[in-house]
């Protein structure tokens, strides 16, 4: 995909449910070497419906941040659990085992960006 600047809004891109992602765990990729043609970083915008979750993983290299905009959740960091909640920012540095599950009573909605874009 050609490299170049736009604006785009964020209902122009689809609603995808990526691999490891289950029970309506959806993500707009805004801008990913998929849909923007980016090299460095993939950010996308989640919207997990209640019960659904991204099963625990490890990421070797990347690093992400995490941004809840609405709702609230469960996230698993290494062995530790907390609630997440609205204005909470998230920082998983590689290496680390994470899971997040929505386990409030509406959409959990948060940003995720991820550096770099592939995880080798």
């Amino acid at each position: 995909m050609e490299r170049r600047s736009f604006v785009r809004h964020v209902a122009e891109v689809q609603w995808d449910e990526l691999p490891g992602h289950h029970g309506g765990a959806l993500s707009k990729l805004l801008v990913h070497p998929e849909t923007a043609g980016s090299k460095h970083l993939d950010y996308r915008i989640s919207m997990y419906a209640p019960k659904a979750y991204v099963e625990p993983h490890t990421h070797r290299v990347q690093e992400q941040v995490y941004h809840v905009l609405e709702g609230e959740g469960l996230i698993q960091i290494g062995n530790e659990r907390r609630v997440v909640r609205k204005h909470d920012v998230i920082f998983l540095p590689p290496g680390i085992e994470h899971a997040l599950w929505n386990t409030g009573l509406e959409n959990l909605v948060f940003l995720v960006i991820t550096a770099p874009v592939k995880d080798e």
